[in-house]
């Protein structure tokens, strides 16, 4: 139950990141929605197709869909009081990327697959819908940058089977991993923590 509420919870921040974003870019309500539902499910359907796990989530269960419309509702109407909050974007973006990270790894668990691969379909259902969305709104995605993105996914997943291996409760592993990722996210935001780069200035 802890585990698709967190799905949901993940679902409705990363569909608000999407509409904040193609308001932005002032697209119509049609291209917001668009956008939200990719941002909100495109990583986990590509996950989800290269597990053969199909039809995909969200095909199976039109909660997805409710909560997608729903935060796009929600966000058109809240619109200029989030538009207020600079941080909303992050904020929304950086929740959902902690709640994908668990769901792809525990979807590749699932899947009996070794827990790197499990890692890294972790990584990708948290950073990829979010790739598909800057690429239609035509910006370069976060996760090609110097910030650190996927790397707080990867930190995640170990953390995720570092718990598992001192058996913690499931419920604790699944909270206290998506706590830890959204503190890094914070943390490197803050402090303006970048990975190294290889073009000088």
């Amino acid at each position: 139950m802890l585990f698709y509420t967190l799905d949901i919870i993940g679902t409705f921040a990363f569909a608000i990141s999407g509409v904040l974003i193609a308001m932005q870019k002032r697209m119509d309500p049609f291209g917001i929605f668009i956008i939200a539902f990719v941002t909100a499910v495109g990583g986990g359907t590509l996950r989800d197709v290269l597990i053969g796990r199909t039809p995909v989530g969200w095909m199976n269960d039109l909660n997805y869909v409710y909560v997608i419309g729903a935060a796009v509702i929600f966000s058109i109407i809240l619109r200029k009081k989030l538009n207020r909050l600079r941080t909303s974007l992050f904020l929304f973006d950086t929740i959902g990327l902690g709640v994908f990270t668990i769901i792809g790894v525990e979807k590749g668990i699932s899947a009996n697959l070794h827990p790197i691969i499990c890692i890294a379909l972790g990584t990708m259902s948290a950073s990829f819908g979010g790739v598909i969305r800057d690429i239609l709104c035509n910006e370069i995605p976060v996760i090609f940058r110097k910030e650190i993105y996927a790397t707080a996914c990867i930190i995640g997943g170990f953390i995720f089977f570092a718990l598992k291996y001192l058996g913690l409760a499931e419920n604790l592993i699944y909270v206290f991993t998506v706590l830890v990722v959204i503190a890094i996210r914070l943390i490197v935001v803050k402090f303006r923590i970048q990975l190294p780069t290889i073009y000088h200035k």
